[in-house]
């Protein structure tokens, strides 16, 4: 059996989360599935070999967007080799920067952002004096 995980970030607008993160995280598009009415309901985007999918918030399904909930419960972990240059891209495009990306002594080097649409990422990487070179 293979099993495979896909996250699925509710949004208040697809399409502007689509611009987004191809723009911030240079996500690369592989499918978009849109309702006759023009709703997103099932975007896949990829970042080097990991998927996550999006969707527009749609209060009828339940469906809702942490901006529509008060905010995110959940924090999306994301590893990368220049944590210090993805969150100063996801920021120039709209982000906010909650904590700082700095040397942490559980020998990471992380810090948060909360996107446009409410979902909060923590870049991480390693330390700058162990990065691979």
């Amino acid at each position: 059996m293979n099993v495979q995980l896909i996250p699925k970030l509710l949004v208040s607008d697809a399409d502007a989360a689509i611009t987004y993160y191809t723009q911030a995280l240079h996500a690369r598009v592989n499918l978009r599935v849109a309702e006759d009415n023009g709703v997103v309901n099932h975007a896949e985007l990829a970042l080097d070999s990991v998927t996550f999918a999006l969707a527009q918030s749609v209060q009828a399904w339940g469906w809702n967007d942490p901006g529509s909930m008060g905010g995110s419960p959940v924090l999306i972990m994301l590893t990368v080799s220049d944590p210090d240059s993805t969150a100063d891209r996801m920021v120039k495009h709209g982000a906010e920067l909650v904590i700082p990306v700095e040397e942490r002594p559980y020998g990471k080097r992380q810090g948060r952002v909360r996107d446009p649409f409410g979902h909060l990422w923590v870049i991480g990487g390693e330390l700058r004096g162990q990065q691979s070179r």
